[in-house]
């Protein structure tokens, strides 16, 4: 088998692959890095940072699904102060690639200043901006239920942003690509879809809901195919990279969500069921890559939509 070309490059970061741990699915890296070499991924985002610690969601926090997950954490983090003073330097101590800090707020000053202390960490290479949490200001809706929000978010964080910025959007929503296409606008320099979509399970014996806050994100195989009909959606409109994910779950997936126009992707839930999917994409992937022909995943880079 000749050699193949996995590198790509995100808003100017490189890559040695595509593969990166999705955000809440990996912890801070720390977690695993006696059970695997960390430095196999292409990446990592780093669980969801508020500006202010926080303890989350009562419990039950996670409900079982026939093909995936519902969880309903709530965001539960250590502050921005310990992700930048404490949890990157550590992780950097060990990890030479990409470092993807996953940002929440619920005001568009939170998002700022987060995203501002994010931006002068030194080892941190990305800032992803979480837009699914409410805004406080504005009766509880989403950030990222509106193109109009969704791009005053963008604007406000890249006022205080060198590093490249990727919005993350919210599937729970009429026209995902609308949005991605504001964000692109309002100066994002990437974007990462999609988040999880909003679930509910019942308990039928106790007759409520199992998730102590009633419904929650689901997440998992199950949601694969929208995911990627998303994906290929706004590839098709926008004209920043993309990383894809919901729902993927091997080597097969990741060239589907390179091909509907992600130029990277994530595993989110499968990490939770198998702690070392991502290693065994990242070894699989150029052997699947010579049965297919492909020489250069950039190459396949949304090849359906050309």
């Amino acid at each position: 088998m000749e050699l193949k070309d996995t590198k790509v490059t995100l808003a100017g970061v490189s890559l040695p692959n595509p593969v990166i741990p999705a955000s809440g699915t990996f912890g801070f890296g720390l977690e695993l890095k006696d059970s695997l070499d960390l430095n196999l991924l292409g990446g990592i985002s780093l669980k969801g940072t508020t500006l202010n610690p926080r303890y989350g969601n009562p419990t039950p926090r996670i409900a079982e699904c026939e093909g995936g997950m519902i969880n309903s954490v709530g965001l539960q983090n250590p502050g921005i102060d310990a992700l930048v003073n404490d949890k990157v330097p550590a992780l950097r101590s060990c990890f030479h690639n990409a470092v993807i800090a996953n940002i929440s707020g619920f005001s568009l000053d939170e998002y700022r200043e987060c995203c501002r202390r994010a931006d002068e960490c030194e080892g941190i290479d990305i800032i992803e901006v979480n837009i699914s949490c409410p805004n406080v200001h504005n009766g509880g809706m989403a950030f990222g239920t509106s193109a109009k929000s969704a791009a005053e978010v963008t604007a406000a964080v890249k006022q205080v942003c060198h590093k490249p910025v990727f919005i993350k959007l919210s599937p729970n929503v009429t026209d995902i690509s609308e949005i991605g296409l504001a964000c692109q606008d309002a100066g994002a320099d990437g974007l990462t879809l999609v988040n999880t979509f909003l679930g509910m399970r019942i308990d039928i014996r106790r007759r409520s809901s199992v998730i102590a806050a009633g419904m929650g994100g689901f997440s998992g195989r199950a949601i694969f195919p929208i995911a990627l009909r998303m994906v290929c959606q706004t590839a098709r409109k926008c004209s920043i990279p993309i990383m894809g994910c919901g729902g993927v779950a091997s080597a097969e997936d990741v060239i589907e969500m390179m091909m509907a126009g992600a130029s990277a992707v994530q595993v989110g839930a499968e990490n939770l069921r198998n702690p070392f999917v991502c290693e065994e994409i990242v070894h699989r992937l150029p052997a699947l890559m010579d049965s297919l022909g492909i020489d250069s995943l950039t190459d396949i880079i949304g090849t359906v939509n050309r």
